[in-house]
């Protein structure tokens, strides 16, 4: 059975968010660094094409894909180069479509099957990098500093030591995820991935693009209270779980557009 064309206003939104993302002026990306991706509907998924740069990006660079056949890859064992092509281009909802999908394309058909995840948006920000490839790893990005950073990204992330691109990463996201599920009863916001970058985890297009703005900001700011010797303050989780259930937070949240659980 065929599955039906993606959506025009869903590869719309995802063009401009891969466009926005990509731009310099962010610094979360150069040349054809980052991925990004939209649910279409409960069947399939779209993805940004193996090379392209996100800061030119148009709807045909972006690869409509079969969430079951690329998620069967996570229970394969040991994948080879050979099979995770063969299962990418069967993958595809066009196989007329000559771009290859991300190599990435699993973490992103794992992260859109959440509950209310929508878009996501994979970035290797200057600012995110000088703390994911330090010696304080990860324990230079763990908790929340201020309100906003908690609003925006929630009560914490989620932290995936280094793996090798693909599959392998795909199921150590996915572990990473279910565990912060078990703990927080919700789906994370933000993946952070050892001398990699981030995960940004949208209802929309725009809050992908809020996380990914904060998560630089507050990467900022960690790096500037390491030099300043003194470290990173960060609240005390009953005080952030308290800020994140207040009824002005809340209503913030929704007014930026945010996922609330």
């Amino acid at each position: 059975m065929n599955a039906p064309a993606a959506s025009p206003a869903v590869l719309g939104e995802l063009v401009s968010m891969s466009n926005r993302l990509g731009d310099p002026a962010l610094d979360a990306v150069i040349l054809g660094e980052g991925n990004t991706s939209a649910r279409v509907d409960g069947q399939t998924f779209l993805v940004k094409g193996s090379g392209c740069q996100l800061q030119t990006m148009q709807g045909g660079d972006f690869v409509h894909l079969r969430f079951d056949t690329i998620l069967s890859l996570l229970d394969r064992g040991t994948v080879d180069e050979a099979t995770l092509s063969a299962v990418y281009e069967q993958a595809k909802v066009d196989p007329t479509q000559k771009r290859r999908p991300s190599v990435e394309a699993l973490f992103h058909a794992v992260c859109l099957s959440l509950p209310g995840v929508a878009f996501v948006a994979h970035s290797h920000a200057t600012a995110v990098n000088s703390l994911t490839c330090g010696k304080l790893w990860p324990h230079s990005l763990a908790g929340r500093m201020f309100p906003d950073e908690a609003v925006v990204l929630g009560p914490e992330s989620v932290y995936v030591p280094y793996v090798d691109p693909g599959v392998i990463l795909a199921r150590a996201i996915r572990d990473g995820i279910e565990g912060y599920r078990a703990e927080y009863g919700a789906v994370p916001k933000v993946v952070y991935m050892q001398n990699h970058g981030l995960i940004a985890l949208g209802g929309s297009s725009q809050e992908c693009l809020n996380i990914t703005a904060m998560a630089i900001k507050a990467a900022r700011i960690r790096a500037i209270a390491l030099q300043a010797g003194g470290g990173i303050a960060t609240l005390d989780r009953g005080t952030v779980l308290h800020l994140l259930g207040r009824p002005d937070e809340k209503y913030r949240q929704q007014a930026l557009g945010l996922r609330t659980a």
